[in-house]
């Protein structure tokens, strides 16, 4: 396995939906060993990672993680989604959650030291619960 990680920033801004997917291919698992973000207005809001209760369908465009390791030639086959035709639904149980001040730059960074695994063909989101931001997220996989 390999470290593949990915930096974005989120457009989807409406409360209670994902802002980001991190979708794991049809052949290959993953595990999510960092997953963190800072947010670009100062407003207030409530976020949370997790599984979604149901995958998002026909994402916008995805793109594909990028390995840390400068002298592996392989592509990831891990892609992230920040747009779909149909939104992931929330997690029914959030794995790890986060109230923000209005402050620009608040955030946080969520650590998984045996890495949260994600099994083929599933995901992990990151969701806006309370009033939304644009955020600066990023995620760190081991492929």
């Amino acid at each position: 396995m390999a470290i593949a990680s990915m930096a974005v920033r989120t457009s989807n801004t409406t409360t209670n939906n994902a802002n980001a997917e991190v979708v794991a291919s049809a052949n290959n698992a993953y595990k999510a060993m960092e997953m963190g973000f800072t947010q670009n207005t100062g407003t207030a809001s409530v976020f949370g990672m997790g599984v979604p209760a149901a995958i998002g369908v026909t994402p916008g465009t995805l793109a594909t993680f990028v390995f840390e390791d400068g002298g592996n030639t392989s592509t990831a086959a891990t892609q992230i989604a920040l747009t779909w035709g149909t939104s992931p639904t929330n997690p029914t149980v959030y794995s790890r959650r986060m109230s923000t001040p209005a402050t620009i730059g608040a955030g946080i960074t969520w650590t998984f030291p045996r890495g949260f695994a994600v099994l083929k063909a599933k995901t992990l989101t990151c969701s806006n619960i309370g009033a939304t931001v644009v955020l600066d997220e990023w995620w760190v996989i081991d492929e």
